[in-house]
């Protein structure tokens, strides 16, 4: 994606801050998982977001940058449970810490950066011009978000026995298992601005939006993208199985000697390319690719909607842009 002024700048803020947080050298098992998690970089989507959100209500976003940091050591910590939840090799193109090292190190790492997040957060305890109202606000967010990821993760492990999911459970899944972090992160960033309750509901609205496209969209490109720059194989979720936006509404349009045939390529774990290939082409026979582009175009567009409902400054213009760009995303 091309990079913005803006978005140069918060990224600077946040690298930089990444920097300083200065993990201990021992014990080496612990923090060298930690390290090298931070060391894959990834978008840094979410404390882009909390600076933004921050800049869009019209506050000081440098003020923003501990939540920023928090969020996203919240959401690395939960990476790196995912990947041993989903045997995941790789993250990001990289081997995992799962693989690298250990689950147990993969877990024991995650829990620090999980209570590393939480140092962040003292900060606004400290800073005399944030209210204690604030102060619990913001912890109140980064909890409530930490919670609805679990959940959401809970839904998607359930998911696995279940041969019928509907799209509304699934868009239930979503909304806590990727929607929760963003919808944080924007929120956060309003409380630091000390954002209205008007502007904090739209801020959830915008968060919702992008969250429930955004993975949507990481459904699709897992049939559509190039297996280099997406950092996954090609078809990964049908391979494994798991439920997306595209296989349940697959199911809901095929006929029965289609269903048929998605499930029994969806139950197998050892399931060849070919296989993959096969569920591919009723995607694109049912109509579920274009179907699905539509949905990832219309939660972007309302996203934007409700962007615009904000008083114009330079962080509403350069979100909108943000998110046009993550709508065309290649990875």
């Amino acid at each position: 994606m091309i990079s913005t002024d803006i978005q140069q700048q918060i990224s600077e803020l946040i690298e930089a801050q990444f920097a300083k947080l200065n993990l201990p050298q021992h014990p080496e098992s612990l923090y060298d998982p930690v390290r090298y998690t931070l060391s894959l970089g990834g978008k840094r989507i979410r404390p882009y977001l909390t600076l933004s959100g921050c800049g869009l209500c019209d506050g000081p976003i440098e003020e923003a940058i501990p939540a920023a940091i928090a969020i996203e050591l919240l959401h690395n910590f939960t990476l790196l449970h995912d990947d041993i939840m989903d045997s995941a090799s790789t993250r990001r193109g990289k081997p995992s810490v799962f693989r690298k090292w250990d689950a147990s190190t993969a877990i024991l790492s995650g829990d620090a950066m999980y209570a590393w997040a939480f140092e962040q957060l003292q900060y606004y305890g400290k800073k005399e011009q944030f209210s204690k109202t604030q102060y619990y606000k913001i912890l109140n967010i980064f909890l409530d978000s930490a919670k609805t990821v679990c959940e959401g993760q809970a839904y998607d492990l359930d998911f696995e026995t279940e041969q019928l999911v509907s799209l509304d459970d699934y868009s239930q899944m979503i909304r806590g298992k990727t929607a929760a972090l963003i919808v944080g992160s924007f929120k956060m960033g309003g409380i630091v601005a000390n954002a209205s309750p008007e502007k904090m509901d739209q801020l959830e609205a915008i968060g919702n939006h992008v969250g429930i496209g955004f993975q949507i969209q990481d459904d699709l490109l897992d049939v559509l993208a190039d297996p280099d720059k997406f950092g996954k194989k090609l078809g990964g979720d049908i391979l494994e199985g798991k439920k997306t936006y595209l296989s349940i509404l697959a199911l809901q349009r095929g006929n029965r000697e289609q269903q048929q045939q998605l499930h029994q390529i969806f139950e197998n774990t050892s399931a060849s390319q070919n296989e993959v290939e096969k569920v591919i082409d009723l995607y694109r026979q049912l109509g579920v690719i274009e179907a699905t582009q539509k949905k990832i175009e219309k939660h972007y567009n309302e996203a934007i909607g409700q962007i615009e409902l904000f008083d114009g400054n330079p962080y509403k213009s350069d979100l909108k842009t943000f998110l046009l760009n993550l709508k065309n995303r290649e990875f």
